[in-house]
């Protein structure tokens, strides 16, 4: 389908001929009768499409042209247009502005010319077939990238929680504690932002919009930003309205919205400089300003910080370091909130502005939402709840247990599915958290066994995994899992968990 020739000339005998050209030279066409064929056929992909002037008005060129706007970015259709004058008509004029990728033969056309411009146009197209090809891959190594980064996270998030609970007095394991903190955030941020480059780019990221608080919204974007400014020993001054507003938005996007501008403000802002978030309402909508006293931007830079991968240049001309999808992915998640993310600079030196505007308020909410105490770990009669942790890396598990039971559940462990099964059958747990990604029998397949097992409705099942995609979210759910935990997750998520059960 994708490497035929689309034939639209309605009129007089071009199409028939034309086709039978291409089949002598074993080229593959489809003609179109009608604009309605054509829309239909361009969905379903082509190599190229052969066209006439007089089939451009009315509609024709309405249509390519719309195709060709929709198209997506590794695409750039190869159209070929036989005219009876040149360039001379308007009609003509017109296509060559707004149908891109153009090419122009004029009438009478001979078989040996028209054969080899539609040859080079295929061998364009499947140039571009391959960049579409190395993209996907790209997309879901990325994923896969993620995953196996989110694997060893797990552990060492477990790991400085150990640290904490056993050694909550002691000064010099408090340092290093912080440190590893400081940095397990940071690479799951990045983690995420890869992850987020995949989904975008696929197409798989859909809002999750929930009514939230503006204070609330603007505290975690303190708390991911913080560490980093106060390492530089630079003041973030907040500026948020006298009473909280409520808002109606997918919170972790635009959580990430404000803090990677926010974070980027810190990046660039040199040792004892000053940041200054201000919040409010401007014409119906939310305005977030973040203003820094950093290394400023030129004009000719500031189009291009937005753009997937762009690193920019630090005041001695060095690159920066991150992966430089920050901004790009800002401006994205805004764009999807029906706003916008704009940057302002006088110039080099003279710090940097970002506004973003998200027509998000809700006015038929209150925006407070109590946080629910975390629930004690025991049942109705006072026992400490009952857990399996089921992973095949020994070194999530057994730091996950070892956590869980210092917060007072009764824990055991198992390290593969079939283990899982058994211990169930043994006795049946109160909460199962378990692993998707085990070898031999996963962790789908775990679940549903379980589930077929006498009494096991009432075990809350864990679906603890690297992958985030909606897609495997609908598989927990239909494999039996309850909820679907991103790793690295915090103990106070599973604990608020099966404080709900």
């Amino acid at each position: 389908m994708e490497t035929r020739i689309l034939i639209y000339a309605p009129t007089g005998q071009d199409a028939p001929l034309a086709a039978r050209v291409l089949a002598t030279a074993a080229i593959d066409s489809h003609v179109c009768a009608t604009l309605r064929e054509l829309a239909h056929e361009l969905a379903q992909g082509a190599g190229a499409v052969l066209t006439v002037e007089e089939a451009l008005a009315p509609g024709g060129l309405q249509l390519l042209r719309e195709g060709v706007a929709r198209q997506p970015d590794w695409s750039d259709l190869p159209i070929i247009l036989l005219t009876r004058g040149g360039a001379d008509s308007p009609v003509v004029r017109q296509a060559m502005t707004g149908l891109g990728n153009l090419s122009l033969m004029e009438r009478p056309v001979r078989t040996l010319p028209l054969i080899t411009a539609l040859h080079a146009a295929l061998r364009a197209r499947n140039k571009q077939y391959q960049m579409r090809e190395a993209s996907r891959r790209k997309d879901e190594f990325l994923a896969s990238l993620g995953h196996e980064l989110r694997n060893p996270l797990a552990p060492i998030r477990t790991a400085v929680s150990l640290l904490t609970q056993l050694y909550p007095a002691a000064e010099p394991v408090a340092r290093i504690r912080d440190m590893v903190e400081r940095q397990v955030r940071l690479l799951t941020r990045l983690v995420d932002d890869l992850l987020d480059v995949a989904r975008i780019t696929s197409g798989k990221i859909t809002l999750q919009r929930q009514t939230a608080s503006l204070t609330a919204l603007m505290n975690h974007v303190g708390e991911l930003c913080q560490h980093a400014a106060d390492a530089k020993h630079i003041e973030i001054a907040w500026q948020l309205p006298p009473h909280d507003l409520p808002l109606r938005v997918d919170y972790t996007r635009v959580v990430q919205i404000c803090a990677n501008i926010l974070s980027n403000a810190v990046k660039f802002t040199p040792p004892g400089g000053h940041v200054a978030v201000r919040a409010g309402v401007d014409d119906g909508g939310l305005l977030v300003t973040i203003r820094d006293d950093g290394i400023g931007l030129d004009a000719e830079t500031i189009p291009r910080i937005f753009q997937m991968f762009e690193q920019s240049k630090t005041v001695k001309g060095q690159f920066s370091s991150g992966l430089g999808i920050g901004l790009s992915l800002a401006r994205q998640f805004a764009e999807m909130h029906g706003g916008t993310v704009d940057a302002y600079s006088e110039g080099p030196g003279k710090g940097t502005e970002f506004v973003i505007r998200l027509p998000v308020l809700d006015e038929g909410e209150d925006g407070r939402r109590d946080a629910a105490p975390l629930a004690s770990p025991a049942d109705a009669n006072g026992q400490p709840l009952q857990v399996l942790v089921v992973d095949d890396n020994r070194d999530a598990a057994d730091s996950l247990t070892a956590l869980l039971e210092l917060d007072g559940f009764d824990v055991r462990t198992a390290y593969d599915g079939l283990a899982a099964i058994a211990a169930v059958e043994q006795r049946a747990p109160d909460m199962i958290i378990m692993d998707l990604g085990m070898p031999g029998m996963d962790g789908y397949e775990t679940a549903r066994a379980i589930r077929q097992q006498a009494g096991a409705e009432r075990i809350l099942m864990l679906a603890l995994t690297g992958w985030g995609q909606s897609d495997a979210r609908r598989r927990t759910l239909e494999a039996g899992f309850d909820h679907h935990l991103v790793k690295p997750v915090e103990l106070e998520q599973i604990v608020r968990l099966a404080g709900a059960r």
